[in-house]
């Protein structure tokens, strides 16, 4: 099984608050995980540190692996990583039209310049993309006029428009009705069927493919539990996660949690 992420003693300091405290975090190809807790437990920090946009703090027990690399450049750990997040929804609210923001991918950049060499594998890519992700009918619509859930169907043609092994999703589908959810897991599980691996943050249990069965538990700045949905997603362990009581239910194979 390949190694895709493998990091020991990681730890982020921000205005003199330890944010991330100690975590060691390893995912295999095709370990598909799902990380939940309560907000500020460290799970936006730890996917950052993933995709090396956070750094963290220096010791020597700190080790980390990405891609079989220890020292893996920005550069090319980019080819090998697709991101969704709020920062890059935002920053994708544009007048650029979906094709480009879709492309623009390929560069790790938002949206199209003069100095971006589009190739005709790169058109080919970018509408098998745009057609996976359910949302071909939009490419000449410029992002800011899309509803949330096309924007986010969008983004997700964008992260894995370069065919990366590993799609990296912060909330990604929060906000969204109950037809864009069901667009947005039929996308998600053509990415699965693709041979991706998916590393998501979620409040939302029913968001929670199927095929997601590694749960990441994070309170506090550590991974408080890790293990299987049947395992963690109940009652009694989310209720101490949460400080409130939680209630679960689960229906063909989809985990649904209100307080």
């Amino acid at each position: 099984m390949k190694n895709l992420i493998d990091i020991k003693h990681a730890s982020v300091r921000r205005n003199n608050k330890l944010i991330l405290n100690d975590v060691s975090f390893k995912i295999d190809k095709g370990e598909h995980t799902a990380i939940l807790g309560p907000n500020g437990a460290g799970k936006s920090t730890l996917l950052n540190v993933c995709s090396m946009e956070i750094h963290p703090l220096w010791s020597d027990k700190l080790s980390i692996i990405r891609f079989d690399k220890e020292n893996i450049s920005k550069e090319e750990l980019r080819t090998h990583i697709g991101v969704v997040s709020g920062l890059i929804f935002q920053m994708c609210n544009t007048t650029y039209s979906v094709t480009d923001v879709v492309t623009s991918g390929i560069f790790s950049s938002i949206g199209l310049d003069f100095h971006h060499n589009i190739t005709e594998q790169d058109i080919i890519n970018t509408n098998k993309s745009l057609l996976n992700n359910y949302c071909e009918h939009l490419a000449d619509k410029t992002m800011n006029t899309l509803s949330t859930g096309e924007a986010q169907r969008v983004l997700l043609a964008r992260a894995l428009v370069h065919n990366p092994e590993l799609l990296l999703l912060d909330e990604a589908a929060s906000g969204l009705d109950f037809p864009s959810r069901s667009h947005y897991r039929k996308a998600l599980e053509n990415a699965i069927n693709n041979n991706k691996t998916i590393i998501m943050i979620t409040h939302e249990l029913s968001q929670i493919l199927p095929q997601i069965n590694n749960i990441v538990l994070m309170k506090d700045g550590k991974i408080y539990k890790q293990g299987s949905k049947e395992n963690l997603l109940t009652e009694e362990i989310l209720s101490n996660l949460y400080e409130q009581k939680v209630y679960v239910a689960k229906k063909n194979g989809i985990y649904s949690a209100w307080c």
